[in-house]
């Protein structure tokens, strides 16, 4: 087993560095290595979750010592063998339609280079049993997706791959710090012995430092994740990214940083009141944000982006009731953790839509691609399951794992009312909770509502362009293209119309890991009357919203039609308006004034000094240029010329001024040696000072 999880996260890793060799020679073989290796990948992962649900999870911890100073540590669960195994299904399916998508575009052999790199550094993360090798893969798989970003190298994905580079280094930097923190409180970073860790310190002096450790952890996960308000990355970053990248960085690479919020939560804060209160709020938040910024949206791909930020929050309200709950988390853990899988194979099945418009059409406003789906049965059928999927309509899988989370929610409000519990939160302020649960899925119904009518309702306002749009018939995708997409999208409603016997084992698998109650719990009744009425609600808010707001205020009148227009002020841009002047302008101002008072009032001390303690002590006589030592020299040397020039070159005296000669020479030297000084003293500088605080903390 040991061998296969080893082989898991390396053979992707290997594979795309002997793919790149190969794409050099030939393009076409390179193409079927890369949907070989994915494919292959997929079936080990295949294999371990058949094990793991055959034979269950041993927990094995394998270790390759040494790697990295503290070596590398992997394990195998339920968990971890279903997200691997959708991971690596999602890796499978992009890369098939990675083929058709990138047909004409540069730097294929890059992407696929990239593309094995990333899906081997994500697997290890998965397959991660220790916070610091969750850190090594999640790093190199943040700065391995990068290339996805910037893929196409116009100015709009530079400057997205920019915003999300700083993100993902800032981000990671800080969880360093918690995670070094964090191993000073413990002596380890293992997470099965960090389970319970906030209530075996609850009383003690050093919970204040595992809290410090616990937010900076936190932070790194969630800007990953796309947690409020670090989300700014997400929806920059996928319009600008090819279609089957965002595919995977909305389904796959935000789960990883659920993956460490998950740990977080489940293991070292495990029924925490306090930090489930903290989750949930930002939750709650992302949520109504990502879905606001959605329905404002007039592009295709960055719609999809906003709203994987929405879905993200949705995930993290389930987990944050899970804290909350306590010992009665089963339906507020089984919920956000199906919303997890759902939202993957969701996204999978809708980013790769938006491929196929885009590489058709090559743009993704919807005033210019509406229509665009017109009698394209298939493509029709493929969007709409993804909508429906995340809209929460029931018999598709996102009504599963939202009912659970609802249900979650409704349980702790009645707990509440019966005094059972006490927290942060009072029955009132949890049904504001719940009402902006169902407003948020009825914001989504609203903006999928608003895509699937533009793109296969409407018409598009110039006729020429739509009699192009349906000339297309069936040429618009190839084979292979249309059985991804097609295998991908017909998942949701087998999951949703089986749930009993798709949904629940698929909970069951990841619940020793989530550390879920040993409470027995009653199996939801999926179809009742009150579930329905949940969704219900949501379904005609959605309905209301998409037809007050969406038709009346985002669309407007012109040139005899109708057109979508994005009224979203720029001035709640966070990026533009917040991150960019405080990282760019404020604080290198604040730190340079900082820095000239320090050097003002030096040379302030200095000068006070010279007229006061040294006031009476002897200057030396300083010279005009050079040293002693140049000086003497320059001197003797104009004594030879002197006596040269009276002896043997008295017709052609020498007129060089040796003193001032060696002085320019010892002035030049100076200045070289001073540059070269001043940057390694620089460098020493800063190593000296954080070994300071290195040493200072360890001690202390």
């Amino acid at each position: 087993m040991g061998f296969l999880l080893i082989s898991a996260v390396f053979f992707p890793i290997v594979s795309a560095f002997i793919g790149y060799v190969i794409g050099r020679k030939s393009k076409e073989m390179r193409n079927y290595f890369a949907d070989a290796v994915t494919g292959i990948e997929f079936g080990l992962f295949l294999y371990l979750l058949i094990h793991i649900f055959l034979n269950g999870g041993s927990g094995e911890v394998v270790e390759i010592p040494k790697v990295c100073g503290m070596g590398l540590f992997f394990t195998l669960d339920g968990f971890r063998a279903l997200y691997g195994a959708i991971a690596a299904f999602m890796w499978f399916m992009s890369t098939l339609f990675s083929r058709e998508y990138f047909a004409h575009y540069r730097n294929r052999n890059r992407y696929y280079l990239f593309l094995l790199l990333t899906l081997g550094a994500t697997e290890g993360v998965f397959l991660s049993a220790d916070f610091y090798t969750t850190f090594i893969f999640f790093e190199i798989m943040s700065l391995a997706s990068y290339v996805w970003v910037v893929h196409d190298e116009k100015k709009a994905s530079m400057r997205a791959g920019a915003t999300y580079l700083a993100v993902a280094v800032i981000g990671g930097l800080v969880m360093l710090m918690g995670i070094f923190l964090l191993y000073s409180i413990t002596g380890t970073l293992r997470y099965d012995w960090l389970t319970g860790l906030s209530r075996q310190m609850a009383y003690s002096a050093g919970m204040g430092r595992l809290w410090a450790a616990g937010i900076c952890i936190l932070f790194g996960f969630g800007a990953k994740a796309g947690a409020f308000p670090l989300h700014i990355w997400l929806p920059k970053a996928h319009p600008v990214a090819p279609a089957p990248a965002s595919a995977l960085l909305s389904g796959i690479l935000t789960k990883a940083g659920m993956f460490g919020i998950l740990i977080l939560s489940s293991r070292i804060f495990l029924g925490d009141a306090v930090f489930g209160s903290l989750i949930l709020v930002i939750g709650a938040a992302t949520m109504v944000v990502g879905a606001v910024l959605a329905l404002f949206s007039v592009d295709l791909k960055r719609t999809l982006a906003c709203s994987s930020v929405s879905q993200i929050g949705f995930i993290l309200v389930g987990v944050g009731m899970s804290g909350l709950l306590a010992e009665e988390n089963a339906l507020a853990l089984r919920g956000s953790f199906l919303h997890m899988v759902n939202h993957s194979l969701i996204k999978l099945a809708l980013f790769m839509a938006a491929g196929v418009v885009f590489m058709n059409v090559h743009k993704l406003d919807l005033n210019e691609i509406r229509g665009f789906g017109r009698k394209k049965p298939l493509l029709c059928y493929i969007f709409l399951m993804g909508a429906l999927g995340i809209g929460g309509i029931p018999l598709w899988n996102g009504y599963i794992s939202k009912t659970l989370i609802h249900e979650s929610i409704v349980e702790y409000i009645e707990l509440l009312n019966e005094g059972r519990v006490a927290g942060f939160f009072d029955a009132a302020a949890m049904k504001g909770i719940e009402w902006t649960f169902l407003v948020s899925g009825g914001l989504t119904v609203a903006y999928m509502l608003k895509l699937y009518v533009a793109l296969f309702v409407e018409k598009n306002k110039d006729s020429a362009v739509q009699e192009k749009f349906d000339g297309l018939k069936g040429h618009y995708m190839d084979k292979t293209s249309a059985a991804a997409l097609t295998v991908s999208a017909t998942l949701l409603p087998v999951m949703g119309f089986l749930p009993n016997q798709v949904m629940n084992p698929l909970a069951d698998l990841g619940y020793g890991f989530l550390q879920g109650s040993v409470k027995a719990y009653g199996m939801p009744s999926w179809f009742s009357l009150v579930n329905l009425k949940g969704a219900g609600i949501s379904i005609c808010i959605g309905i209301l919203i998409y037809l007050v707001i969406v038709r009346l205020w985002l669309m407007d009148k012109r040139d005899g039609g109708t057109v979508y227009v994005n009224r979203w002020y720029k001035y709640l841009d966070l990026e533009d308006v917040i991150y960019r002047p405080v990282l760019l302008r404020a604080l290198p101002f604040a730190f340079g004034v900082v820095c000239r008072v320090l050097d003002s009032l030096v040379d302030t001390v200095v000068v006070v000094l010279r007229k006061t303690v040294y006031k009476d002590s002897k200057i030396p006589r300083e010279l005009e240029e050079g040293t002693p030592l140049t000086h003497a020299l320059g001197c003797a040397a104009n004594g030879m010329k002197r006596f040269w020039n009276a002896t043997i070159r008295r017709k052609k005296p020498r007129v060089v001024d040796y003193e001032h000669k060696f002085a320019m020479v010892y002035e030049e030297l100076s200045e070289v040696g001073t540059i070269i000084s001043r940057s390694l003293s620089f460098g020493l500088l800063l190593f000296c000072i954080g070994l300071i605080i290195t040493v200072v903390y360890l001690l202390f």
